[in-house]
Formats: C-alpha cells, structure tokens, sequence
C-alpha cells in the first residue's frame, strides 16, 4: 500500500516547494464510468437512453436498469465537486546528518541496557498486544468484506415428527392417533452482480483499513520504544542526580565541620554554622525526593515494560552514554514515506474514498441470482428419490426513500473531505515534529557547552574564594554562595545532558521508519484457533 502511486504522480516539482498531490479521488464505479461517459449534462434522459442503446458492449438488462435510475445518474454527475489535496513542502529540512538512518532507531544509540529494555516492551507491552488484536479485527473485516464476491452456499436439512388424535367415527373404535414424519434436505446458492461496483468498494475499503492498522500497529511500536527510551534516561539522570547530591552532601558535611571548628576558635559567627547546617540539611532534603521520583521512573518503566511496579528491571547507570553523530533526515518528499502515521492517514483517505463508492452505488439497482435444490420424504430411505430445483433472478432498485441514499453520498464526500484534512495536518505536525527537534537539539548542545565552560570558570572561583576565606580575607557568604551556585550547575549540567538524549529520542521518533514485527504468542495462538 505504501506504493500505490510512483512518485511522479505523489509530486508536483515547484521553483521553492514541492506540491504534495493525492490522485484523482471519488471512487465512481466502473459500470457508472462508462455511463457517465455518454451523458453530456446538459441533454434529456431521452437522448441519454440513446445514447446508452449505442453501448452494444453493455448487456440488455443493465441498459433496462440504467434507463429506471437516469435520473440518478445525472444527479450523481452533478454531485461531485473536485477536490484538490495538495499541500506545499519545502525541498529539504533546515538541518541533515550524516549518519545512516536505522529501522531501529535506538540501536543507534549503542545503549545494551536500553536495547535489552526496549525488545522487551515491544513483546510484552499489553498497550501493543491491543494494537496487534485490533489488526486481527481489521484483517478479519476485510477477509469478510472480501467473500462478499463470492457466491453463498448454504446446506439445509430439517426433520419433523408430529401426532394428531381425533374420532374415527365409530363407537367400536373411539380415538384415533396418527403419526407423520417427514424428513427435507436441500443446497441454495446465491450471487450478487456487482455491476456499479458496491461491493469491490467495500472491499477496497476494507483492505486500506486493514493497511491503515498495520500502520497504526507501526506508529504505536516508535511511540513505545521512544517512550522507554525517554523513562529510562530519565531514569538514568535521577541515578546520577542521587549520585551527585550525595557527593555534595560529603562536601557540605566537611564545609560544616570545618566552619565549626573555626567557630569554636572564634573566627567566625554562629550565623556562618546555622547557614552551613541548613545547607546540609538542604542537600538531605533533595536526596529525598531524588529517591522519590526515582522510584516513580522505576514503576513507569516496570509497566512499559508489561510488569508488575515494584519489579526491579535493569541495572542503576548513574552515566548517560555519549550522544551519536546527527542522523540523515532526508527530504521532506522521502521522509513522510517513513512515517507510519502518513501512511496510515493516506490509506484512511483512500478508504474514504471507497466508502463514496460504495454510497453511490447503493443508489442504484442490485442484480442477484439464486438457486436452491429441495428433496423431501416421509422416510430417510426415500429421501433423495424426488427432487425440486429453482433458479431466479432478483432486482432491487431503490424509488422512494426520502433522501437517505443521497444524503449517504454526501455524508461521505464530508468524511472524505474531513479524512483529507487530517492527512494535511498529520503532515504539517509531523515536520513541525522534525524540525523543532532538530533546533532543540541544536540549542541544547550550545547549552551543555556554556555549561561546562560556566562549571570550569565556577570551580576556579570557588577555589579561590575558599582559599581568601581560609586566610580570612572573604566574607562567609560569598563562600556559601559560590557553592550553592556550583553545585546548581552541576546538577543543571546532568539535566541538560539528559534532555539532549530527550530531543534525539524526539528526533528518531519524528523521523519514523519502521521494522519487521513478529506477531506476539497470544496472536499466534488465536490465528491457530480460528483455523480449527
């Protein structure tokens, strides 16, 4: 489904832009095409049967159906506007790597832990399972859809038994029970004409809804494994950012007794303590909810995962691996191919489509045929002795019905329409997914290298202000401050290295791709189950 159309005919070459283009849309059945061919709109139904008596390739029958629905037919005509899906992209991304793209993305950041983490979720997540059964409910649909082409035949067999007591007319005799047993059995067939292709657009419909789950299937696989990724760095910072306090904390324990001392010599104020104490008691206080929001990540990522909160399910890295070099992101003409949820909006519109099909048609007559085969008996041994065969044609044209088949049509062009403008806005987010992505990650990257030039000039000037202040030459305070300042960006320092993995993360899943899923064990199971 993903190649419907080559790529010429998917774009349209501009000076600055390229203009994205569906292919002609409304579904008009076959039958109907050639039709409308012959009908100028402008001419009388007279004509127009002339018209239609000419078509020599058309059968007798079908000529007398479209002669009872002219007027539908020109109504029809008349009732398509043209819509004109285009959407104007640029020609490329404002930034591009140069390292290759991978259908899994995460592997290219070389992480074990979070590749061992993330095939775990895409087996065991139950958000995912759901997704696959919902594929399983769109294949068996359009499996459905699709036997409608085919005729029915259905095996019939009925036996009964029955009494009846009444006078014989006699007195000698008085009641008289009789018995009668009868034993039927019989083959009926039955087959609908598609002649104004109702039921190959049901069938169209069905199939790009199945393709659409199969992408939404895909579109639910890069949010989970991008929102692992996202909870396990999290989770990875709040490790470090534990790590670091408790270093702190040793830091600011030293400071205090050191302060105590000199208080106790009565080279400092007791007001220099009590900062110093709060400050300890300051660093305690941010361990304790540094823990908290560790053990909520931990929860978080155990249910991503399709287990229990408490469960313990990696190891405690308190180090962010070293970011990978910029992937490619190609151009915006290549890349929405990549995104399972254009694709999924792309087949939802062509979906639609068929649906506008499928409403024009029922306006128009049903052809059908059926045949049935009876035998019947009062004895099994004499059952297949006699037998009665039928065979008939049925016609179902539609006179009367207020404006409902009509108001059908134009209930789907208004969905086709709505399906249109979502596949537009899925666009226009998804690059706005891709380039905030790319700027932010850019940004942060300036970010982190303020920071550490910011921490390397604070930890000379904490040194040298601890060393005026041994000699009695700096003021407490300007001590206490030049430490809180240093250790704010220390801390400042690992959250922006985590959020630089984030917009990566971000950027992957922007970029979108895909993989070959294997079907979980409980899909397999039911597959096996519906065969039997």
């Amino acid at each position: 489904m993903n190649d419907l159309y080559p790529p010429s005919q998917k774009w349209t070459e501009g000076k600055t832009h390229r203009a994205l283009a569906l292919p002609p849309l409304y579904s008009i059945p076959p039958l109907l095409q050639a039709c409308l061919s012959q009908i100028p709109s402008d001419h009388s139904p007279l004509y127009t049967l002339c018209a239609f008596v000419k078509m020599r390739s058309l059968p007798r029958i079908a000529l007398f159906m479209i002669f009872l629905m002219m007027s539908g037919l020109l109504s029809c005509k008349n009732l398509l506007p043209r819509i004109e899906p285009s959407l104007t992209l640029p020609e490329s991304f404002s930034v591009s790597g140069d390292a290759p793209l991978k259908s899994r993305w995460w592997e290219a950041l070389e992480d074990p832990i979070l590749d061992a983490l993330i095939v775990r979720a895409l087996s065991d997540n139950f958000s995912l399972l759901s997704a696959w059964d919902r594929l399983d409910q769109a294949t068996a649909l359009a499996v459905r859809m699709g036997a409608a082409r085919f005729p029915t035949l259905d095996l019939q067999a009925d036996a009964s038994h029955s009494e009846s007591r009444g006078s014989s007319g006699t007195l000698a005799t008085g009641q008289q029970t009789r018995s009668f047993k009868r034993f039927s059995t019989g083959l009926r067939a039955e087959y609908e004409l598609d002649l104004w292709g109702r039921i190959a657009s049901e069938k169209e419909a069905a199939a790009f809804e199945l393709e659409a789950s199969k992408e939404d299937l895909q579109a639910a696989a890069i949010s989970l494994s991008a929102e692992v990724a996202d909870t396990w760095y999290r989770l990875v910072e709040q490790y470090g950012q534990i790590e670091l306090l408790n270093r702190q904390l040793s830091v600011n324990t030293q400071v205090l007794e050191f302060v105590t001392f000199r208080f106790r010599r009565g080279q400092v104020r007791a007001a220099d303590v009590l900062r110093q104490r709060q400050l300890l008691e300051s660093s305690r206080g941010e361990i304790v909810l540094a823990q908290s929001r560790t053990r909520v990540l931990e929860h978080q990522l155990a249910v991503l995962l399709g287990r229990p909160p408490a469960t313990r399910v990696s190891a405690r890295p308190t180090r962010f691996i070293p970011l990978a070099p910029l992937p490619e992101t190609g151009l915006p003409a290549e890349w929405i191919l990549h995104r399972p949820d254009i694709r999924s909006a792309q087949a939802r519109v062509f979906a639609a489509n068929e649906a506008v099909g499928t409403a024009i048609a029922n306006r128009f007559p049903r052809l059908s045929f059926s045949t049935q085969i009876n035998s019947s008996s009062e004895s099994i041994d004499k059952l297949f002795d006699n037998w009665l065969s039928t065979l008939a044609a049925n016609i179902l044209a539609p006179i009367i019905d207020g404006g409902s088949r009509r108001a059908e049509v134009r209930r789907t062009l208004a969905l086709l329409s709505q399906n249109l403008n979502d596949f537009r806005q899925t666009v226009l987010t998804a690059m706005a997914e891709v380039e905030n992505a790319l700027i932010q990650e850019a940004k942060q990257r300036e970010w982190i290298t303020s920071l550490n030039k910011q921490l390397a000039l604070s930890t000379q000037v904490l040194e040298r202000t601890r060393d005026s202040y041994l000699q009695g030459a700096e003021d407490y305070l300007r001590v206490l401050d030049f430490l809180l300042s240093h250790q704010a960006l220390e801390r400042s320092l690992l959250q922006a290295q985590r959020e630089a993995l984030a917009f990566r993360i971000a950027l992957h899943r922007a970029l979108g791709g895909g993989w070959e899923m294997n079907p979980p064990h409980q899909t397999k199971v039911i597959e096996t189950a519906s065969r039997q």
